[in-house]
């Protein structure tokens, strides 16, 4: 099975390095599993000697079968998790790590009381972490900022989207009207360039026709508003992802981000028809958490900054 899910991989990305870190594995271990299964079928299955790679004509027929193969186990995977007296036994769930210490325990109460949840394991981490649980199915559903729009089968649930605001140390008194203004007096403290968010604030400073010539970054929130706390620099980010450091009383001014503004979602992504009714009543759950933690440690600023999606 997981030479199949490893071919698999290959044939969707066309490239063994991108193969091997969506399965959580080194290339060479990607390598071999390919190679145990083109013994096993007797045939050589990739086309190694082009850039990106692609499938031999073999490829194609073995991929058509390895789908069906691996979507009919997780059928079976799911259907097992569903018998017995509870519906579902057994829910693994991926989330941002910013929104995570907001909405475990509120999740955690509803799976355990409502839907008896007997077996819970829950993942906090960065947006591509979502991705490789996803493609390898060690979660049902995450709670996330991608919609993996490329990837096919799964059902989306919007939790809220979030306008990026600009965070300041409370110690600043320079200008800032103009985030040009603001990089000639500190550095921009940002998310790193491999994170969704990251890449998210460098393409809106590129659409700026701006540079920051100084940069301090970091994969997680809190370690960015700390750094902004201590007057080490700036930065921008979204209501959700100034919770912790509102929560820990972090002295940070926030403000609307001057100039065209840019947003981001969250949603709940699950794979199509596996949980019922649960996706949609898990992104009400977390849009309800995050509203109330969000009014409550940044008022006005964060109300306007978050717009709902309305639930039945």
């Amino acid at each position: 099975m997981t030479a199949l899910e490893v071919f698999v991989a290959i044939a969707e990305t066309r490239q063994f390095t991108q193969a091997a870190r969506l399965m959580g594995m080194t290339q060479s271990a990607a390598s071999q599993q390919l190679a145990s299964l083109e013994d096993a079928c007797d045939a050589r299955l990739i086309d190694r000697t082009v850039r990106p790679v692609r499938l031999t004509q073999a490829g194609e027929l073995c991929l058509r079968h390895a789908q069906r193969i691996l979507n009919s186990v997780e059928d079976l995977a799911t259907s097992m998790r569903h018998e017995g007296p509870q519906p579902i036994s057994v829910l693994r769930i991926g989330m941002l790590a910013s929104i995570a210490t907001t909405l475990t325990p509120p999740l955690v109460r509803l799976l355990k009381s409502e839907v008896s949840v007997e077996d819970l394991t829950l993942h906090a981490g960065q947006s591509g972490d979502h991705e490789t649980l996803l493609r390898t199915k060690r979660a049902d559903l995450v709670i996330t900022s991608n919609p993996f729009y490329d990837m096919d089968g799964l059902e989306r649930h919007d939790v809220l989207t979030e306008n990026f605001l600009l965070v300041l140390p409370q110690s600043y008194d320079g200008p800032a009207r103009r985030l040009q203004d603001i990089l000639a007096h500190l550095p921009l403290v940002r998310f790193a360039a491999t994170t969704s968010v990251g890449r998210r604030t460098e393409q809106h400073l590129r659409r700026l026709k701006l540079t920051a010539p100084r940069v301090i970054q970091a994969d997680r929130s809190s370690m960015v508003t700390a750094c902004v706390a201590e007057g080490l620099g700036f930065t921008i980010l979204t209501p959700s992802l100034l919770i912790d450091g509102f929560v820990e009383r972090m002295p940070l001014i926030v403000r609307p981000l001057p100039g065209p503004g840019f947003s981001r979602s969250i949603k709940v992504v699950a794979r199509s028809g596996d949980l019922d009714a649960l996706p949609a009543r898990l992104a009400a759950l977390a849009s309800r958490e995050l509203a109330a933690q969000i009014d409550q440690q940044m008022g006005q600023v964060g109300r306007e900054a978050v717009s709902l999606e309305e639930f039945d």
